[in-house]
C-alpha cells in the first residue's frame, strides 16, 4: 500500500450477498454456505475454547483433539495398528483433511513413532491462516489444496476430524407444488429461506414422494466427490481412513444447517462470512459410496469407538502420572464419550481397502 493510501474497508460479506441477490434474485443455499465458509476460514483462526484468551471468548468452537490428547492418540494408534496388520509398508503417508492447528497430526504421529510408522505428513487445508499454524506445528508437512494431488504411490492413512460437516449442502423443499430447491432470499435487509420456482422432482427418489409439505432433504455433493475420489485411490493404493463428524448412519430428513458464534448458535443465515456454518454429515450415503467402490466399512459412534479403544485406561494412566489433573482428565474423557456430550452425536465411519484387514474398535456387523 502507497504512502497516503487509505486501507481498504473490510469486506461485508453480507452486504455483497445483498447486492446479489437484489439484482440476480435468491441465491442457493449450497452458495450462500459455500461463499461463507471460505470467507470465514480464510480470514480468522477459528478455534478455542471459551475465554480462554482472557476475554469474550477464544474462538467459535472447540474441537476433539484440542479437549484432550487422548483423542489423537487413539488416531494414532488405530492408524498404527492397522498399518502393522497390512504388513507395515514402509511408504505410507499421514494425510488429514481440514487439520485445525494441527494439533491432532502431532498427537497421532507422536502415538505411531514408537512402533516404527513414521509417515510423511500431507495435509489438505485452504486457509492461510491456519496453514500457518499447521506450518509450526508441522514444519515438515506438505500442503495440499484439495485431495488430486495427494501421493500417487504407496498407502494412504487418511484423517477428517470436523471436515465434512464444514462442506456447502444443497437442500430441496417439499412444497404444494412439489420439489424445489430451497434458496436464500432477502426481506428487507434480513436474509430468509424461499422456495426456487423451478421443479426438482426427476431427481427426488420415489421413496421421498409421501413426505409432507415442507419437507427438506440435503444431500453434499462436495463430500460424495471426496469419498469417491479417496475410495478410488484406497482401492488402488491400499490404506485406511478414519471420518469423524457430527452426522447421521441411516438416512434423515430435515434441515441441519447452522451457525455457531463465539461457543452460541445463532441464526445459519444471520452473519454470513462471520460465523462457523456447518451440517450433519450424511454417513450413509459416504458408506455406500465407499462400498461401491470395494472397500471394508465399519461405524460406531464416537463413544462406542473411544471405550472400544480404551481411553478409560488411558485417562487413567494420565491420572495417575498428573494427580492434579485427575477432574480435568476426566472431564474431557466424559465430554468425548458421554452420550449427552460428544458420544452419541459424533459418528466414526472407517474405510479400508479389500487387501488391509478390518480397524480396531468397532461392533461385529
Amino acid at each position: 500500500m502507497s504512502e497516503g493510501q487509505e486501507a481498504e474497508p473490510k469486506r461485508d460479506l453480507g452486504e455483497r450477498f445483498r447486492r446479489l441477490i437484489r439484482a440476480h434474485g435468491p441465491m442457493s443455499v449450497s452458495r450462500f454456505m459455500g461463499e461463507s465458509n471460505a470467507h470465514y476460514y480464510a480470514s480468522r483462526d477459528p478455534l478455542g475454547a471459551p475465554n480462554d484468551s482472557g476475554e469474550t471468548g477464544g474462538g467459535d468452537f472447540i474441537t476433539a483433539p484440542d479437549i484432550s490428547q487422548m483423542f489423537g492418540e487413539f488416531v494414532g494408534l488405530w492408524l498404527t495398528d492397522i498399518w502393522m496388520r497390512a504388513g507395515a509398508a514402509s511408504d505410507a503417508a499421514y494425510v488429514e483433511l481440514g487439520p485445525g492447528r494441527g494439533t491432532l497430526a502431532v498427537d497421532a504421529l507422536r502415538a505411531m513413532a514408537p512402533h516404527g510408522l513414521t509417515p510423511a505428513p500431507h495435509l489438505v487445508e485452504g486457509s492461510p491462516v491456519l496453514r500457518d499454524l499447521q506450518r509450526a506445528a508441522l514444519p515438515a508437512a506438505q500442503f495440499h489444496d484439495d485431495t488430486q494431488n495427494l501421493p500417487k504411490n504407496g498407502p494412504l492413512l487418511i484423517v477428517a476430524n470436523e471436515f465434512l460437516d464444514a462442506l456447502p449442502i444443497r437442500q430441496l423443499v417439499k412444497t404444494a407444488s412439489g420439489w424445489r430447491e430451497r434458496l436464500v432470499a432477502l426481506d428487507g435487509e434480513h436474509f430468509l429461506y424461499a422456495a426456487g420456482p423451478n421443479p426438482m422432482d426427476a431427481g427426488v427418489p420415489e421413496i421421498h414422494n409421501a413426505h409432507q409439505t415442507g419437507t427438506v432433504l440435503e444431500t453434499c455433493p462436495a463430500a460424495a466427490a471426496i469419498m469417491q475420489d479417496l475410495a478410488a485411490r484406497l482401492a488402488r493404493q491400499g490404506g485406511a481412513a478414519l471420518f469423524i463428524d457430527y452426522g447421521y448412519l441411516t438416512p434423515q430428513t430435515g434441515s441441519t444447517l447452522q451457525a455457531v458464534q463465539s461457543h452460541q448458535k445463532i441464526d445459519a443465515l444471520a452473519a454470513p462470512g462471520e460465523a462457523d456454518l456447518t451440517a450433519h454429515v450424511d454417513f450413509a450415503t459416504l458408506a455406500e459410496i465407499a462400498s461401491g467402490a470395494g472397500l471394508r466399512v465399519q461405524s460406531a459412534t464416537q463413544g462406542e469407538w473411544l471405550e472400544a479403544m480404551g481411553i478409560g485406561m488411558r485417562a487413567q494412566a494420565l491420572a495417575a502420572s498428573a494427580p492434579d489433573r485427575a477432574e480435568e482428565i476426566e472431564t474431557a474423557r466424559q465430554r468425548l464419550v458421554a452420550p449427552e456430550q460428544m458420544g452419541e452425536l459424533f459418528k466414526v465411519l472407517a474405510v479400508t481397502s479389500q487387501d488391509w484387514p478390518e480397524g480396531a474398535g468397532f461392533p461385529p456387523e
